[in-house]
């Protein structure tokens, strides 16, 4: 039997998802910080673990933390638009992305490639 556990680990911003010690998922994001929101770019669950509901956990306690921690939720990632939609309670910590959000997530990579 496996032990399925979701964790933050902001060294490397993002939510995983793992099955012992393994990482099968996540949930990744970047914060800008000056702004206090947390922008979500990809969400992806190993394939040999579809089908199980992990992305919906995933989302989930990825999204309340961000809300616990004070910021605002921005869904650039399509499943996390998508499981916003189907759960309205988060409306008032979202914001719509915007071109200066996908410039700041695509800076902030092109950064992280150059290191």
């Amino acid at each position: 039997m496996t032990t399925i556990t979701i964790r933050n680990n902001p060294e490397r911003n993002r939510f995983e998802v793992l099955d012992a010690d393994t990482v099968i998922g996540q949930a990744a994001y970047v914060d800008d910080v000056g702004a206090d929101q947390r922008i979500f770019y990809h969400t992806v669950i190993n394939e040999e673990y579809g089908g199980r509901g992990l992305a919906g956990v995933l989302a989930a306690q990825a999204l309340d933390e961000t809300v616990a921690a004070g910021l605002m939720i921005v869904p650039v990632c399509p499943y996390i638009k998508k499981y916003l939609a189907k759960h309205p309670g988060y409306a008032a910590n979202v914001l719509a992305p915007t071109p200066a959000h996908l410039e700041f997530v695509r800076a902030w990579l092109a950064q992280r490639v150059r290191q």
